[in-house]
């Protein structure tokens, strides 16, 4: 996947300013893509340049004018083009399991901190994932909230694992 599907994405849900497709990649997809502002704007630009996307701009009084992009046919028939071509191979890279893996010479303690502080960041994951508003009502919200369901229990098979690899570590040390 490339950062412009998951534009498109977005953009076939709803036309968005770029802005807004930064707080719709917090609000929805964080989980499973992340994108920043810069990278948005400079993958809105090509979208644009390809024919993907149109953008129409609206006057606002005491504020820049309003950049609103919405996907054109050939926009629709790339994002068509890729959720029907097969899935990519799952290449994963895991820069905590990467230090881990790696880790021996950090001592117990130091590997114990290694997986406090991953800890830490899966639980503020999770809340975050917790706090999204839910969806019902059409296959798209069914769709959305699946991802998120998944993104949740991800999490929390990673706290439980991390639970046993500290046990783990722990009982190296008693040793």
């Amino acid at each position: 996947m490339q950062l412009r599907h998951a534009v498109l994405g977005l953009l076939d849900i709803a036309p968005q300013s770029g802005y807004d497709l930064g707080r719709a990649f917090d609000r929805s997809v964080a989980h499973f893509w992340n994108a920043d502002q810069s990278q948005i704007y400079r993958t809105l630009d090509r979208l644009e340049s390809d024919g993907a996307i149109e953008t129409e701009t609206i006057p606002q009084q005491g504020k820049p004018d309003r950049r609103v992009h919405l996907l054109t046919d050939v926009g629709r028939a790339e994002l068509a083009q890729w959720l029907s071509t097969p899935l990519e191979t799952l290449k994963p890279k895991e820069p905590f399991l990467a230090r881990l893996f790696f880790a021996e010479s950090l001592g117990i303690d130091g590997i114990l901190a290694l997986l406090d502080e991953r800890e830490a960041a899966v639980r503020e994951g999770l809340e975050q994932l917790r706090s999204l508003p839910t969806a019902s009502g059409d296959l798209g919200a069914v769709l959305r909230m699946a991802t998120l369901d998944a993104g949740i229990r991800q999490g929390e098979v990673e706290l439980a694992w991390l639970r046993a690899t500290r046990a783990s570590v722990a009982g190296i040390e008693e040793s």
